[in-house]
C-alpha cells in the first residue's frame, strides 16, 4: 500500500455506528504495487499500479452480470465477515487472528486481497492522490451517473457535504443541473461546497422548520433528484421527503448504523416517488476514472483538504470526526 484514504465509514466504525469484526487491519480506500500474486491469477502481475476496490467485481454472479447491478455477490459488506472467500484471514498478530475489512484492509503497508478486488491502473498515476478514486469518487459519480441519472436543468439537494457529498456535486454539476442545494451542520463546509457547484446552502440546526419542509418550500413541490451522503436514518427519511411527490429520486449512499431500521410514510411512494440506494458506481470504472484524471477530463484535486504521513492517522480521525475536513490521504511515503 502506498497510500491510502479515510472514509465516512471509517468513522461510523470508530464511533461504534456500523460493527465489524475485530481486532481488525481497517481502511478501504487503497492504491498501491503488486508485490507478489498467487496461482491463476491473470489481470495483475507483481510491479502493477493498482486500485484496491471494497465492493468486488467477479463478473461471474447474477448481480455482476446483470446491467442494471454492480452489487457483486461476493462481497463482504453486507454483513462484514472479515474474511477472505476461503473463510480464513491472512494477518496475524502474535499469532492472534486479525480480521480484514471489506476484503482490502489498506491500512496497513502489505496487505492480501483477492483478484476481483483490485485494478490496474496508469503507471504514471500519482499513488498519494488517486486512492480516493477505489470509493469515494465512484460512489458519488456513480449514484449520480448510474443510479440516479440526474438530467440537464434539473435541481438537486444533497446531504451531507463531506468527501463522498462533494463528489456528488461535482457530478450533479457535470450533469447539468440548474439548481444544487447542499444541506450540512458544518458551515465551513459551504466556500468549498459552492466552488463544486452548489447554488443554496442549508444549515438543519438554524432553521426553525424541518429541513425537508424548507427544501419542498424553496423548490416549489420538491426536489428533482436528492441524496444522501451521511448516514443516518432521520436524514435519509428527509431524502425521501425533499424529492418531489410524482418522479421525484431519491438516493441512500450513506452506510446506517448497524440493524436500525428505515421508517417512513408508505404514502410518500405511492404517488410516484422513488427510493433507491447504490455502493460505489461501478468497479470497472474506476481504472477508466483514473486515466481521466490524469488526461484532465476530471478534477478530484479540489476534495483533498488534508494530506498526512500515515503516523498521523489519529490525528486524521479528530479531523474527520470534528467535520473540519473534506478528504484526507495518508501516503506510507509522501510523493515529492
Amino acid at each position: 500500500i502506498i497510500s491510502s484514504g479515510i472514509c465516512g465509514t471509517d468513522k461510523h466504525i470508530l464511533e461504534g455506528k456500523d460493527k465489524v469484526p475485530f481486532p481488525a487491519i481497517w481502511g478501504h480506500e487503497g492504491a498501491g504495487t503488486i508485490e507478489s500474486i498467487g496461482e491463476g491469477v491473470t489481470t495483475v502481475k507483481p510491479g502493477d499500479k493498482v486500485l484496491m476496490f471494497p465492493l468486488p467485481e467477479c463478473r461471474e454472479c447474477s448481480s455482476c452480470l446483470h446491467p442494471k447491478s454492480n452489487f457483486c455477490l461476493k462481497e463482504s459488506i453486507l454483513p462484514p465477515t472479515g474474511l477472505m472467500l476461503d473463510g480464513t484471514s491472512r494477518f496475524t498478530c502474535r499469532g492472534r487472528k486479525i480480521y480484514h475489512l471489506y476484503g482490502t484492509s489498506t491500512f496497513t503497508e502489505y496487505t492480501v486481497v483477492h483478484e476481483i478486488a483490485v485494478g490496474k491502473i496508469d503507471d504514471d498515476a500519482p499513488m498519494d492522490t488517486v486512492c480516493i478514486l477505489s470509493c469515494e469518487v465512484p460512489t458519488g459519480f456513480g449514484a449520480v451517473f448510474n443510479i440516479a441519472k440526474v438530467t440537464p436543468g434539473s435541481t438537486c439537494v444533497v446531504f451531507g457535504l463531506g468527501g463522498i457529498g462533494s463528489a456528488v456535486l461535482m457530478a450533479c454539476k457535470a450533469s447539468g443541473a440548474s439548481r444544487i442545494i447542499g444541506v450540512d451542520i458544518k458551515e465551513e463546509k459551504f466556500p468549498r461546497a459552492r466552488t463544486l457547484g452548489v447554488t443554496d446552502c442549508l444549515n438543519p440546526q438554524k432553521l426553525k422548520k424541518p429541513v425537508q419542509e424548507v427544501v419542498v418550500e424553496m423548490t416549489g413541490k420538491g426536489a428533482d433528484f436528492a441524496f444522501e451522503a451521511i448516514g443516518l436514518i432521520d436524514t435519509m427519511v428527509a431524502t425521501l421527503e425533499s424529492c418531489h411527490p410524482s418522479y421525484g429520486v431519491g438516493v441512500i449512499i450513506g452506510l446506517a448504523p448497524t440493524n436500525s431500521q428505515l421508517i417512513f410514510d408508505p404514502m410518500l411512494l405511492l404517488s410516484g416517488r422513488t427510493l433507491k440506494g447504490g455502493a460505489l458506481g461501478s468497479e470497472s470504472c474506476i481504472p477508466k476514472m483514473v486515466t481521466d484524471y490524469l488526461q484532465k477530463k476530471i478534477n478530484i484535486d479540489p476534495l483533498i483538504t488534508h494530506k498526512l504521513p500515515f503516523e498521523s492517522i489519529n490525528k486524521a480521525f479528530e479531523l474527520l470526526q470534528g467535520g473540519h475536513c473534506i478528504k484526507i490521504q495518508l501516503p506510507f511515503i509522501l510523493e515529492k
